[in-house]
């Protein structure tokens, strides 16, 4: 479910908007299962829902309510000061294309919709995209299909707009310790 409404924003990073909507889209199962919620609100935050519910086909990995809950929480500030970093990390959770299990693990690395691969890590066995586990697989939409992922996927111009703004926060910190001392000082 996770990964339909993934592919939901797949749909809307890729191509606009689509004449066609799916009976059962990556929307539809990611709204139906409550694992998804954070998903599902982070989709609709970002208007790409109805993208998502058009024509694909699209492959979303999908990280559950758990994953979300993992994100720490000076991303999660950052992510609420700039939606556009959000848009970002959705568009990097989908891959253009129905890529069933099978399709996923026999690439190596993937093209996102957000302009950044993936990299695919494992066997059958014990699956990785980047460093997320797929824990859920194949679940089929009519615009695509939803692999689950424990952990938020980040991609790397992400990573550096949060780490740029943890050390702006670092340097403005030092300066009103700075201030600080001086004030007490004289």
């Amino acid at each position: 479910m996770y990964l339909r409404l993934l592919l939901l924003g797949a749909v809307i990073a890729v191509g606009g908007q689509a004449t066609n909507v799916s009976a059962n889209s990556i929307v539809d199962i990611a709204v139906s299962d409550s694992n998804f919620s954070s998903l599902v609100e982070a989709v609709v935050s970002q208007d790409l829902a109805d993208t998502l519910a058009n024509d694909g086909p699209f492959t979303v990995f999908a990280p559950t309510d758990d994953a979300f809950a993992k994100l720490p929480n000076y991303a999660v500030r950052a992510l609420e000061n700039n939606p556009d970093l959000l848009t970002d990390i959705l568009l990097y959770h989908v891959v253009p294309g129905k890529l069933l299990a099978e399709d996923v693990l026999s690439n190596r690395r993937l093209s996102t919709a957000q302009g950044e691969e993936l990299r695919v890590i494992g066997s059958a066995f014990s699956p990785y995209v980047n460093f997320s586990r797929i824990v859920g697989t194949d679940i089929v939409a009519d615009n695509g299909v939803i692999h689950v992922i424990d952990n938020v996927l980040i991609p790397r111009s992400v990573r550096q707009a949060l780490i740029s703004d943890l050390r702006n926060q670092l340097r403005q910190k030092q300066q009103s310790l700075r201030e600080l001392r001086t004030a007490t000082l004289h």
